[in-house]
């Protein structure tokens, strides 16, 4: 029942609407537009206010005939950079871009597949349960969007997060909570050549503690990683700040707690033992999330996925996404793959075929 041309075209349409994040001003009113048409009831909030974008994130409920309470479908409208000027192309069936930006799949396959997904309910009269559409922006900035979105509004307690990289039929229950720390390792400057005994060189402390850590894959929910390391200046002065920055990434609450807790304790030693001091904060930038397995919501993305003919694959998450977010709230989420490949690349592509399973994925959810 999917319009496979009306599908494509519309992702096309899309993947062409510059929205690199903090510039989703015009795919704010097309998808606004959009969802009207179908008969949404559609909101457009001010978080661009607060996230310095010249869009807001669209909110759209789509009043249904069968029973039951709504399902959440959430994606994001922003891309990375480079995403102005996209010039998609389809040839064997993949599309694809010049190799000049990335294609944006990530994530208009989602927003595409739930709008044909939509259109066809309304299309063909076909009974379907109440939906809420939420679409973002600044997702890829750190879920800005979602940070600024009024919750309260959202009926539904269960939601499909359509931005997942990977086949279609590849369900992520699962994603972990990040925390980022920011530290200054303060020593004392003094010239090098004729007094390098009175300073106390930053680099050197730092490096320590650095050194000392455990670091990147820490345990098959664990991850961690410094971004920045970071001093300037002239060789002949003792150097006496150097910054660092890092993220620690778990799915487990305590381990995600501990790792980050351990990495400053590094730090912490390494300036005591060089006569340094330490400036360093912790904070939590998103919370981890789980569907058990057993968990409604998971029986019944199992079931749609089998529905439409494809084969079902769980695996863990390792990334963040607007999920993360709803979790806060009370929201059970579960993100769902795509078919994007070699997001957040100019390698980026999207095989029709998935886009199209996508598309049937959802309407399957909404008339089940």
């Amino acid at each position: 029942m999917i319009n496979r041309e009306r599908l494509l075209g519309n992702f096309l349409g899309y993947v062409r609407t510059d929205s690199e994040s903090g510039i989703e001003g015009a795919m704010t009113k097309l998808l606004a537009e959009q969802l009207r048409a179908l008969g949404c009831e559609v909101k457009t909030d001010r978080a661009g206010q607060k996230t310095g974008s010249d869009g807001g994130n669209v909110y759209a409920f789509f009043k249904g005939t069968l029973p039951g309470a709504p399902l959440i479908y959430s994606m994001h409208m922003d891309t990375v950079i480079p995403g102005r000027g996209v010039k998609p192309s389809v040839r064997s069936g993949v599309i694809s871009t010049d190799g000049s930006t990335v294609l944006g799949g990530d994530d208009k396959s989602g927003i595409a597949a739930v709008i044909e997904a939509l259109t066809t309910v309304r299309e063909k009269k076909i009974p379907c349960h109440d939906a809420e559409v939420l679409i973002t922006i600044g997702e890829e900035q750190g879920m800005l969007g979602a940070k600024a979105f009024d919750f309260s509004t959202v009926k539904g307690r269960e939601a499909v997060v359509l931005d997942g990289a990977g086949p279609v039929g590849t369900i992520v229950p699962s994603g972990p909570g990040q925390m980022t720390l920011t530290a200054a390792v303060i020593g004392r400057a003094a010239h090098a050549g004729l007094a390098p005994e009175k300073g106390i060189s930053s680099i050197q402390a730092a490096a320590r503690g650095v050194a000392a850590m455990n670091l990147l894959r820490i345990d098959d929910e664990t991850t961690c990683n410094i971004g920045t390391f970071r001093t300037e200046g002239p060789t002949n002065i003792v150097p006496s700040r150097t910054d660092i920055v890092a993220e620690i990434r778990s799915r487990s609450p305590q381990k995600l707690q501990a790792q980050a807790e351990h990495m400053r304790a590094c730090l912490q030693k390494a300036c005591d033992d060089a006569g340094a001091k330490l400036e360093c904060t912790l904070e939590t930038k998103y919370v981890s999330f789980s569907c058990p397995e057993d968990h409604p919501l998971m029986k019944r993305l199992t079931a749609a996925v089998k529905a439409i003919g494809r084969d079902v694959t769980v695996i863990p998450g390792g990334g963040g996404s607007d999920a993360n977010i709803m979790a806060l709230y009370g929201i059970m989420p579960v993100v769902i793959c795509t078919g994007m490949c070699d997001v957040h690349t100019t390698r980026e592509t999207l095989p029709v075929r998935e886009l199209e399973d996508s598309a049937r994925l959802v309407l399957q959810l909404l008339t089940d």
